[in-house]
């Protein structure tokens, strides 16, 4: 079965960078949309940032500008490159493969953001 780990996670002073990675397992990666949410305490889940089999991208508002999600197909890898960072960043942070016929998650990664 599809298997995802995130990684990357920290905690991290407003206006610094971190790089989230999440490497897939068991499908053929590059078949695959690949998708980073967020949640917050409290909080729905929120899309971040979408990366297409093709590698078009697409931002959440609130981090256009400041995020970019990144593939590398060669290493089953989906990056998202964090700058900028607020406290209100702060949240778990998942990545979901998704073939068109199977969707999968991982168990997420923890960003935490001091001001």
């Amino acid at each position: 079965q599809v298997q995802l780990v995130e990684s990357g996670g920290d905690l991290v002073q407003a206006g610094g960078s971190l790089r989230l990675s999440c490497v897939a397992s068991g499908t053929r990666f590059s078949d695959n949309q690949m998708t980073w949410f967020r949640q917050a305490p409290g909080k729905q889940r929120e899309l971040v940032a979408v990366i297409a089999r093709d590698s078009r991208t697409n931002y959440a508002e609130s981090v256009k500008g400041r995020f970019t999600i990144s593939r590398d197909n060669a290493k089953n890898t989906v990056y998202l490159q964090m700058n900028s960072l607020k406290p209100e960043d702060t949240a778990v942070y998942s990545c979901k493969a998704d073939d068109g016929l199977f969707h999968s998650w991982g168990l997420g990664t923890q960003v935490t953001v001091s001001s």
